[in-house]
């Protein structure tokens, strides 16, 4: 073996491992949201504090990296206004499916979001849409039916209460799906232009002002953590599951193509079941569990075809709603 081929064995492993941390590391999100909501975090003000904090932290690494800081007009509004009412949607209604459906349902019917991205692609950019593709779709479609009606076990631990509180956490799901969409395809047009980083900092930043400005006024006042352990999930919802799932997933794509990185980093629903199984007792059906890995499944599958020569490039950016 040559030096050369050793050397980029080592870097597609990085590669890898980076995409897996990203993976893992979004995953965290249902996990550390029902913990905060354990210590009284409010459902409207948990996206605003996770998402100031990534943005503090973004501003920390702009200190070196001042091209974050750069942008013209039209990214100011597409990305800025645009991206930030997207982040903003996403935020709230996450946070509504989690508690409503549990989090591994809710991460299922997040993980539509790249079904959605294949249609609208089709619609709006011209991509194909191709026979595996769909049968690709119709797997995700089915596994998440199975893994949102997984089964009296994927309720346990549910934030939200009462007769209502699954058909919220279901029509949460969607909406978090649709914006997430979105991000995606806005992302497609801003990250050839401005760059992975600079997108994810300035939709944020959008993203937390609008949050900042419509919050009270809708009658959901900005709550902060009651505790030093509300701080800490905030934390590590912010820097943690914002600011370093995406670093990592970018220095993932840095080593291997944004497709197979894709791929590792759908490590997300599988880690977040898990925890969200161990620390909070939310189980799920046979199944659940089945459903759940058709939509695993179905979403690397449809990553793995981004790869095909045939296929347009999806940017090497993941949407900063994660």
């Amino acid at each position: 073996m040559t030096e050369a081929t050793s050397a980029g064995r080592r870097t597609r492993l990085a590669g890898y491992l980076f995409a897996l941390g990203a993976g893992a590391l979004w995953g965290t999100t249902g996990p550390l949201s029902t913990a905060l909501y354990a210590e009284g975090g409010q459902l409207t003000s948990v996206g605003f504090w996770r998402v100031l904090l990534a943005v503090l932290g973004f501003a920390v690494v702009g200190v070196f990296r001042r091209e974050l800081w750069r942008i013209d007009r039209k990214g100011v509004l597409v990305v800025g206004l645009l991206g930030g009412a997207l982040v903003a949607v996403f935020e709230v209604a996450y946070q509504y499916a989690i508690a409503g459906v549990g989090v591994a349902p809710a991460v299922a019917l997040l993980y539509t979001a790249p079904v959605i991205v294949a249609v609208l692609a089709r619609v709006l950019l011209g991509e194909a849409l191709t026979p595996l593709r769909l049968l690709l779709a119709a797997a995700v479609m089915v596994g998440v039916a199975l893994a949102v009606h997984g089964g009296p076990e994927a309720t346990a631990g549910r934030s939200l209460v009462g007769p209502s509180a699954r058909a919220v956490g279901i029509a949460s799901g969607a909406l978090a799906a649709l914006s997430y969409a979105g991000s995606t395809l806005m992302a497609r047009w801003a990250v050839p232009r401005y760059g992975s980083a600079r997108v994810l900092f300035w939709e944020l930043l959008g993203g937390v002002v609008l949050l900042a400005l419509l919050l009270p006024p809708t009658g959901h006042p900005i709550a902060a953590p009651g505790s030093a352990a509300g701080w800490a999930y905030v934390a590590a919802l912010g820097i943690g599951a914002v600011v370093l799932a995406n670093f990592c997933f970018f220095a993932g794509v840095r080593r291997i193509d944004a497709a197979p990185a894709a791929v590792a980093a759908s490590a997300e629903p599988v880690v977040g079941a898990l925890l969200a199984l161990a620390l909070f007792g939310q189980g799920l059906t046979a199944s659940g569990w089945v459903g759940l890995a058709m939509v695993v499944g179905g979403v690397a599958g449809g990553y793995r075809a981004e790869a095909e020569p045939s296929a347009a490039p999806a940017g090497a950016a993941a949407p900063a709603a994660e």
